[in-house]
């Protein structure tokens, strides 16, 4: 296995292997452009259905079936925000999304395999960028590119999310070579790649213990969080769902997506492959593997490919050497690690907060689910999967 196979590379993981600030859209797309450049400002009028109901339908149907993957991604990430917007902008929620959104969301959807609404890949994959070009993806020189209301703590909650991406690009790489190196039973190069991912993880957990520098959680939870919900067991949608006009498939009925959320990124589900461990039937289990659909297509390949290949934990559970059980047990405590501070964080950006904001709910997930009780067993039970 190849992380080029997969549209992916060591330098930069799952992020695009582009960058979002130097990719043109026809000119089609100009008013919507002018629209998501800004949003704030719309989102700040209160009446943002106003302003968005007003934009034309660029009619891209023909357009989305063969142009270059990096524009419809980049199309994808602004239609995306933009709906958004449309649903969470204004007090109440709609039950409609019109037509000159639905028709080019779901068209653009479609063309990338996902579903029409924002993806973890439209919030963070495909929309950075770096200050410098010359100089590396870190904190102190990438850019959030499409916003809803700006400021700092939503650029922030964002651009560690791109930094811990980029850092885990070392954790993939060797992911996929170890593969091949356990079947070839060379112990020594195992216990190397598997060292090289414990200093990997450090370093992504060093950006992860950075989000409370800038991103305050009262602000995430009352000015960031409540646009990134999605539809799907979110009561403030009266008919369960989301009604896509003049999208012929969905026959003007309710579709209850999930929203974004963290648990779309694509690391730990690798990491679980890697290592083949399991969790026990629950709503959550349930849920990420109904999130798994919600990844970029090739992004969903390698997860699947790598679970498919992996004969790593056999590998290391038959041999005597210590040594490699020491590393390959290092490798599984660290990723029950960063999902502890993702609880961490859980609990203090959303769970300990309060509002009447319609449809953000601090025992609810962005994706829709009552996540506390789940993330401390899938925790529990990735720290006993030892060997």
């Amino acid at each position: 296995m190849e992380l080029k196979e997969y549209g992916m590379s060591r330098e930069r993981g799952y992020l695009s292997h582009y960058e979002i600030d130097e990719i043109t859209l026809p000119d089609e797309f100009a008013p919507v452009l002018q629209a998501a450049k800004k949003l704030s400002a719309l989102l700040t009028t209160g009446r943002v259905r106003h302003w968005l109901e007003a934009l034309p339908d660029p009619q891209i149907e023909d357009w989305v079936e063969k142009a270059p993957e990096e524009e419809v991604r980049t199309a994808m990430v602004h239609y995306s925000f933009l709906v958004q917007a449309y649903v969470w902008g204004e007090p109440e929620p709609p039950a409609h999304l019109p037509a000159n959104l639905a028709r080019p969301m779901c068209a653009i959807a479609d063309r990338l395999g996902q579903a029409p609404l924002l993806p973890y890949s439209g919030y963070v994959l495909d929309n950075w960028y770096r200050l410098d070009k010359s100089g590396p993806i870190t904190l102190d020189n990438i850019a959030m590119y499409q916003n809803f209301l700006g400021g700092a703590d939503e650029n922030w909650f964002v651009l560690v999310h791109v930094a811990i991406e980029a850092e885990a690009g070392v954790l993939l790489d060797n992911a996929a070579k170890l593969v091949s190196v356990a079947k070839c039973g060379d112990e020594t190069e195992v216990i190397h790649l598997l060292k090289e991912m414990d200093e990997a993880w450090e370093r992504v957990y060093a950006h992860f213990a950075r989000m409370p520098e800038r991103c305050d959680p009262y602000v995430y939870f009352h000015r960031v969080r409540p646009y990134i919900h999605g539809w799907a067991n979110n009561p403030a949608l009266e008919n369960g769902g989301l009604i896509y006009e003049s999208v012929d498939r969905y026959q003007d009925k309710p579709q209850a997506f999930r929203g974004q959320t963290g648990s779309q990124s694509s690391i730990v589900p690798a990491m679980d492959a890697l290592f083949q461990v399991g969790h026990s039937d629950d709503p959550l289990r349930q849920f990420l593997d109904e999130l798994h659909q919600y990844r970029p297509v090739e992004h969903r390949r390698f997860i699947e490919d790598i679970a498919r290949e992996s004969t790593l934990r056999d590998f290391v559970s038959a041999s005597a050497n210590q040594d490699l059980k020491e590393a390959f047990n290092a490798c599984v405590e660290q990723s029950a690690r960063f999902r502890t501070r993702h609880l961490e964080y859980a609990a203090s950006y959303i769970n300990k907060q309060a509002g009447s904001i319609a449809g953000n709910d601090p025992d609810v997930g962005t994706g829709g689910t009552p996540f506390m009780k789940y993330l401390k067993k899938h925790r529990d039970e990735n720290r006993t999967q030892v060997v």
